[in-house]
């Protein structure tokens, strides 16, 4: 039986025996001044209590002067509410219920009044705490969908921008939304994601994480470069979708998903452009340079070190060889020992209490490093490549595209000590050619650098003066701009 029976007494038991005589579920029973008989049902801590009493039960019990209450008439005379829908079945009943909605059942009517007055504690909107910024916007997104929502509206404030609702996960029936901007988005990219998320079958979607997943799940080649953009800053967001993008909001999380996304997004900053251009352009060519010397620096000093010495300058070759001598180990063990020991202190201060965290990690850093000097086990020069290489990896804006980049640091470690500078080439065009042949949902991964975009490489690399530039909407289309 799914259906609501009308009778009030059988109503109540099945819904109570539906939800395990669950001991937050709340069952009011009320007598109306006509005598009628109903019931509200809602859970404890997930709807606004002094809404419950001024919007529903006090117009319920001092409103009505009718002999005959209808839910017509408590829908559109009685109840002060805004959003108030009408249900016929257990199951849409339930999951509204535990959703934060308030049920209202009348003796005789098969139907019952679903009103939303959701009251759970959320989260403020605070600044952002993985992409901080000098000026700009200090606002971040919470783990609220309405109110990440809202905080896009106000920025794009256009009748074009669509929103479409999704329920995901067969537990937590977990709410999300799409949002683009009509006429500017990619309508076949848009058709597609819907279809995708509407055949997305699982028990739950906690985070972003689950989506990203689930839709790159299809995409080839594989690789462990991130091909969906995610952030917690509102102002990215709304940037992105002026520019013909796709959002992806999640509730109970407070980072948005991004699409397309290309690799040159992930080494931006929202703050390029809250500064002047030249400023922007010159944090953004320190950023590449960053790039280049967090995947590099490590296989470059042990290449030199061990195959190429003729490349360096006699001084600075007869000081490494003089720091050098006594060290049992070979450069590239000297590296090997240095980076994981650093991907523990940094793991280690991540899941630490933030309290100590940073304390623990800087004093271990230091401590480590020269009790490792003065032993004699790494040289000091080591010490500082492998320091200069983590510094340069935080300068990376986005947190998805660090991580493979420390992946491939220790791949280019090897080849570097296999083979010297010719392992390095070797690697770099792999993954070079790696980089070119991806895509992320049918826009190459390395537009518009690789296939070369002229006009679109005015904000790719440098950040050009607003006058100058044009309307980047047909960047996420795939078009030449």
């Amino acid at each position: 039986m799914e259906a609501l029976t009308g009778r009030l007494p059988e109503d109540i038991s099945e819904l109570k025996t539906r939800m395990g005589e669950s001991p937050d579920f709340i069952v009011r029973e009320l007598v109306l001044v006509s005598q009628q008989h109903m019931a509200i049902f809602y859970v404890d801590g997930m709807v606004d209590k002094p809404a419950l009493q001024d919007s529903i039960l006090h117009p319920l019990l001092h409103r009505i002067a009718e002999d005959n209450v209808t839910l017509t008439l408590l829908q559109e005379s009685i109840l002060d509410t805004g959003e108030i829908n009408l249900v016929d079945s257990y199951p849409n009943a339930l999951d509204q219920i535990v959703a934060g909605d308030v049920l209202l059942l009348l003796e005789g009517s098969a139907s019952g009044l679903l009103v939303a007055i959701p009251g759970w504690k959320d989260r403020s909107i605070e600044e952002s705490k993985t992409q901080s910024l000098v000026r700009g916007p200090q606002d971040a997104f919470t783990e609220t969908l309405r109110t990440n929502t809202t905080m896009i509206r106000r920025r794009i404030r256009d009748t074009r921008l669509r929103l479409t609702n999704f329920k995901i996960g067969k537990i937590t029936k977990t709410s999300v939304t799409v949002m683009y901007l009509e006429g500017c988005a990619d309508a076949t990219l848009i058709a597609n994601l819907t279809t995708q998320l509407n055949q997305i079958k699982v028990d739950r979607i906690i985070e972003g994480q689950y989506l990203e997943e689930i839709l790159l799940l299809d995409m080839k080649p594989l690789t462990i470069f991130p091909r969906i953009y995610n952030t917690d800053r509102p102002d990215v967001i709304a940037s992105g979708i002026m520019e013909g993008k796709i959002a992806i909001l999640t509730d109970g999380t407070p980072f948005v998903l991004m699409l397309p996304a290309l690799f040159t997004d992930f080494i931006q900053s929202a703050e390029d452009y809250y500064q002047t251009a030249v400023y922007g352009s010159l944090l953004r060519l320190l950023r590449y340079m960053s790039l280049f010397i967090g995947l590099l620096a490590p296989s470059i000093y042990i290449a030199l070190t061990t195959f190429h010495q003729d490349m360096l300058p006699t001084q600075l070759l007869l000081s490494l060889a003089a720091q050098r001598e006594g060290i049992p180990f070979p450069a590239f063990i000297e590296a090997m020992l240095m980076e994981i020991t650093f991907e523990i202190l940094r793991e280690a201060g991540i899941r630490m209490p933030r309290a100590v965290g940073s304390a623990v990690s800087i004093v271990g850093t230091i401590v480590i490093g020269q009790a490792a000097v003065d032993a004699s086990i790494v040289s000091p020069a080591m010490v500082i490549i492998v320091s200069i290489t983590a510094i340069a990896s935080f300068i990376i804006p986005a947190y998805t595209m660090s991580v493979p980049v420390r992946l491939l640091r220790f791949f280019f470690m090897g080849m570097a000590a296999i083979l010297g500078v010719y392992g390095l080439t070797i690697g770099f065009i792999i993954l070079t050619v790696h980089l070119c042949s991806l895509q992320s949902f049918g826009i190459p991964y390395m537009k518009p650098v690789a296939p070369f975009r002229k006009n679109a490489n005015r904000d790719a690399i440098f950040r050009f003066p607003y006058r100058n530039r044009k309307q980047q909407t047909a960047t996420a289309k795939g078009n030449k701009p």
